[in-house]
């Protein structure tokens, strides 16, 4: 007899949450993830019939999951399902990762394209970093700018009217304590899923994993054996993000639930923030991209790494002189 029946069907369990006891076959795993999607899509009105949907899919675990469990709710929903692909330049890193992306899009059925930052922005991660050369600036902001950007013209690229990431609870979460212990109250407002994105922006952007733990993704990609990238990223430990993940998986395996009583906290404090007030839209005056200022984020980091590749220069001058 199965010491660990699916609490659904009764076959041999795969899988057990802790939170809930319930325990489940890959089949009923999988089956119990969609449709987890498929309410948070419903729950906060993050499709409509028709809709064009880019899924950012960067060929992690997370993106490619979503690729896949959306491959099995917008496209019956009458909807059109597109891969965005950003290569930010990061040696032998990325490379498997779009390997990845491509060959899943196309056991899927789903158009593929990549943009990459060198395309777009001249130049690629790593070696604007190699110039950062001690500056006080997390490789995880710069790349985090530009890849926001990539994606958005990725999307532009396919006609796409909403862009969907895979950002999970967990990531959830760890942005909320970022933007409490920063003070940005504004950003945190702007984490309520139900409100509806600003017409003058292209694009409303969508998380439907962000009611999902990050190890359910996990067990999801591979029970459905999607293809998982061995490589990390080699600069996922310079942001404090890190650390929120290491307090908040401690919390967890102490208290089995803590997240989602969590994610229910952190919708209640971001729907009830008021008093935050409405800012104006206007083109920015480098790009022409819509933005809260006068010239966007995406630009001003651009000034950024272009004033540190003019010193790299003169050192680099002063160098050659000296010898």
């Amino acid at each position: 007899m199965n010491e660990r029946p699916c609490s659904k069907c009764g076959k041999g369990a795969v899988y057990g949450r802790r939170y809930s006891g319930v325990k489940l076959c890959s089949p009923c795993y999988s089956h119990s993830i969609i449709e987890k999607t498929r309410r948070t899509i419903s729950k906060f009105g993050m499709l409509e019939y028709g809709t064009k949907m880019a899924v950012g899919v960067s060929g992690g675990k997370d993106s490619l999951s979503l690729l896949h469990v959306l491959s099995k709710i917008v496209i019956p929903h009458g909807s059109e399902l597109f891969a965005v692909t950003v290569d930010e330049g990061v040696e032998g890193y990325r490379d498997e990762a779009i390997q990845n992306a491509i060959e899943l899009s196309s056991r899927l059925g789903v158009k593929q394209i990549t943009v990459s930052f060198k395309e777009l922005f001249g130049t690629g991660l790593d070696d604007v970093l190699e110039k950062r050369k001690g500056k006080r600036i997390a490789s995880c902001t710069v790349c985090g700018t530009f890849r926001r950007r990539a994606l958005e013209i990725g999307a532009q690229k396919v006609g796409a009217d909403v862009i969907a990431t895979g950002h999970n609870l967990d990531d959830f979460l760890q942005t909320f304590l970022m933007n409490l212990f920063s003070g940005d109250v504004e950003r945190i407002r702007w984490m309520d899923p139900a409100i509806k994105h600003n017409t003058d922006f292209a694009f409303r952007r969508i998380k439907p994993f962000m009611e999902i733990y990050e190890e359910e993704i996990a067990f999801y990609a591979f029970t459905n054996n999607l293809p998982l990238q061995s490589e990390t990223c080699p600069h996922m430990n310079e942001s404090i993000r890190s650390e929120m993940r290491e307090i908040l998986n401690k919390l967890e395996r102490a208290h089995p639930g803590m997240k989602y009583i969590g994610l229910r906290s952190v919708l209640k404090v971001a729907s009830n923030i008021e008093n935050v007030q409405q800012r104006e839209i206007n083109l920015c005056a480098e790009c022409g991209f819509p933005t809260s200022g006068v010239v966007c984020s995406v630009c001003q980091m651009r000034n950024v790494v272009s004033d540190w590749q003019r010193i790299d220069l003169v050192e680099r001058s002063r160098e050659g002189k000296s010898h």
